[in-house]
């Protein structure tokens, strides 16, 4: 199969929604390479004035002929996150070792794979925080993985939402909205791993739902970003890095 790529570059919560839409204009294979690049396969069959338009500044490369589908998804392989989990694409059949959570991850359809570093601290954090029982709100579901995976560490009611009908449908029994249509006071942990804007408008929101001894895990943003990210969640009280991301927690007083 002949094909050739586009590289576009991206950072923060537009790498996540450039993904999923760059599947939907029918990418057969997408690479994240060292930087803040996204580079998509398409068979040369595929409109490149059209993806260019709807693309602008992405750089056009012919790629050799080999069965790129394959090397895209060989790229992503199973991995232990946290103490606790094992992310495996859904083409693969590899057993968790034992102790670990085993979930399933589809790249192709919304943001959460696992691979991200974001995704990763919050799985991590999700490990250290969440305590049995506990309700749980997911903001900005994407593929539903953090909600599954505090599901598994044994939280109690579980609540997602997306402003993506898409993301909505793929990550299942989600609402389409935001954290302003859950109401005051009746949520133990918050995760929020969406961007630095989106956490900056949202933080009345996202601390408003919380129970008084309740936590907020937000990511998404880099390390630049998070002087922008302590400002306005208040009561910060731990700040974890993975390469050039972060995860802010911070607390509602009891």
């Amino acid at each position: 199969m002949r094909v050739f790529s586009l590289e576009i570059e991206t950072t923060g919560e537009d790498r996540d929604l450039l993904i999923a839409d760059l599947w939907e204009q029918g990418s057969c294979g997408i690479a994240e390479p060292a930087g803040h690049f996204v580079r998509a396969f398409f068979e040369d069959s595929a409109d490149r004035a059209a993806l260019l338009a709807r693309y602008p500044g992405a750089s056009v490369r012919q790629e050799e002929e080999r069965d790129w589908v394959q090397s895209a998804r060989d790229l992503l392989q199973p991995m232990e996150v946290g103490k606790r989990f094992f992310l495996v694409p859904e083409w693969r059949d590899d057993p968790a070792p034992g102790g670990r959570f085993r979930i399933t991850v589809n790249p192709g359809m919304a943001f959460g794979t696992g691979v991200h570093e974001t995704t990763r601290l919050c799985l991590e954090a999700l490990e250290d925080y969440l305590k049995p029982g506990m309700a749980v709100l997911d903001v900005g579901t994407g593929s539903g993985i953090l909600r599954r995976a505090a599901q598994l560490l044994g939280a109690g009611k579980t609540y997602a939402c997306d402003i993506d009908p898409v993301a909505v449908e793929i990550a299942g029994d989600a609402f389409v909205g935001s954290v302003d249509g859950v109401r005051s006071a009746c949520i133990d942990l918050v995760l929020a791993n969406i961007s630095p804007e989106a956490i900056t408008a949202l933080a009345p929101e996202l601390l408003r739902v919380l129970r008084p001894g309740g936590v907020l895990l937000a990511s998404g943003f880099e390390l630049p970003e998070i002087d922008q990210v302590k400002a306005v969640l208040g009561r910060v009280t731990e700040v974890r890095t993975n390469g050039s991301w972060a995860l802010a927690v911070a607390n509602v007083i009891a």
